[in-house]
């Protein structure tokens, strides 16, 4: 509750409580502000406990929207955009491409089939030399 509130500030608000009140009522006003805090504290947990018996399982039907809306509250723009629209791959934000291609265009069991007798059909993670032909994939064409 008092999260946003630096230890500077109860400073002052202390002071100025002692300066208003005087040291004769201030601990009067502290018990008074924590009974009313508590009693606040467990009409809130009373009508949520209430409401969660009267919807019963609908109840967690209603805070999956909410708490999935605190989710993306918590979330910075390159999160969002790495989570929804990238599928969870940073790559592009990281510069770390080296990672190995999960996507395969050939089919299970057939190999690529070169034009150029010379070069192998097995795939190669090195890069094409100068004048090297590509692989042709005989379905995507």
């Amino acid at each position: 509750m008092f999260g946003n509130i630096g230890w500077g500030e109860f400073m002052v608000l202390l002071v100025a409580a002692l300066v208003i009140l005087g040291p004769e009522r201030l601990p009067g006003a502290v018990s008074w502000v924590t009974k009313s805090l508590r009693q606040v504290r467990e009409y809130a947990s009373g009508a949520s406990q209430q409401l969660k018996d009267e919807l019963g399982p609908e109840f967690e039907d209603l805070r999956k929207p909410l708490s999935d809306l605190n989710q993306l509250r918590g979330m910075t723009p390159r999160a969002v955009i790495t989570k929804h629209l990238l599928d969870g791959d940073d790559s592009i934000f990281t510069g770390n491409f080296d990672k190995p291609n999960s996507v395969s265009f050939e089919k299970p069991g057939t190999k690529a089939v070169s034009a150029d007798p010379s070069t192998p059909t097995a795939p190669q993670n090195k890069p094409l030399a100068a004048g090297e032909r590509p692989p042709i994939d005989l379905d995507a064409t």
